[in-house]
Order: C-alpha cells, then structure tokens, then sequence
C-alpha cells in the first residue's frame, strides 16, 4: 500500500509537465483534462489512503506538496500561453508566490518546532479544490470550445487568489505569533 500511496504523488509530479507538453505541441486538451483529473484524484488519495492506513511516511509529507506545486506551477504556464491572458499569469504568479512564501513560513516554523503554526487549515484546502475547480474548467472550456465554462473558470481562479491571499496571511500571522523554542 506504501508504495501505491508513493506511485500517486510522483505520478502527479510527472503530469504537470506532461499536461504542458499534450496542450501545447499537440492541443489535445481532452488528454490534457484525463490527466488532471487523474492528477486531482491523486492528490486526494494518497492523503486520504496515508492516513487510513497510518502510512504518511517523511518523503510523503516533503513531496505531496511540492507535487501539487509543481502541477500548478505547469497548469498556470499552460493556461498563460493558450488564453495569452496576463490575468491568468497574474493571478497564477501570487498563487505561486504564495506557495513560496507559505513554504518558508513552514521550514521556518519546522526549525523552531512549532510545524501547527503553519499546519494545512480547511480554508487552505477550499484553496485548493477551488484553484483545481478552475484549472478543469479551463480545460473543459478547451476542450469542448465553451467560452462560458471558461468564464466560470476566471470567477473560480480570482475565488481561490482571494483565499490565497488569506491563507497567506492567516499563515504568516500564525508564524509571527508563535514563540520561539
């Protein structure tokens, strides 16, 4: 079961860049929507399985979170250069930023031993769902032409930048209050 749990985040480490190369070279977006729904699923079912089974390993909690950074760092790239939208790379550059500075915030709380000060919260995870809601919007709309799904989309990505920026700052506000060990 560990190594299932394993296969599922890399697996989802590989899509990003795979999703980016079907949708440019080859505009196969009904590929590219397989894909991240494969990657979405994942990302939910080695959590859920890890836990179920008392099978979160140290790689485990290193790497989900980078393989979702990764997804969506080439998920915003692609989206950037289809839609040649500055909005999406916008919004796509402070939900990176974000994860950046949300990454620090945790190595940092990591060293000072007070990791629940940047402990994932539900907003954090309504982030999350919210910013992928948009993602398979934007390869529905491509994938059935449908410029009304892809408007859903912009709604659903400027949604999940407002819980982005609240999250962000829910977490450094946690961190600056937290003494120091």
């Amino acid at each position: 079961m560990n190594f299932f749990i394993q296969f599922l985040t890399y697996s989802r480490i590989i899509c990003g860049p795979i999703i980016f190369l079907v949708a440019l070279l080859f505009e196969n977006y009904s590929l590219c929507l397989l894909l991240f729904f494969y990657a979405a699923i994942s990302d939910f079912l080695d959590g859920y399985l890890a836990r179920k089974y008392n099978l979160a390993s140290d790689l485990g909690v290193i790497f989900d979170p980078i393989a979702d950074k990764i997804l969506t760092l080439f998920l915003i790239l692609t989206f950037t250069l289809i839609y040649e939208s500055a909005y999406i790379a916008f919004v796509g550059g402070i939900i990176l930023l974000r994860e950046f500075w949300v990454g620090g915030l945790r190595n940092l709380n990591a060293e000072r031993r007070r990791e629940n000060a940047t402990s994932v919260t539900f907003l954090a995870k309504t982030k999350t769902t919210i910013q992928f809601l948009a993602f398979g919007g934007y390869l529905i709309s491509l994938s059935f032409n449908n410029a009304f799904i892809g408007f859903l989309a912009d709604i659903s990505l400027i949604t999940a930048l407002i819980l982005t920026i609240q999250t962000g700052l829910a977490y450094t506000v946690s961190t600056l209050q937290s003494p120091k060990k």
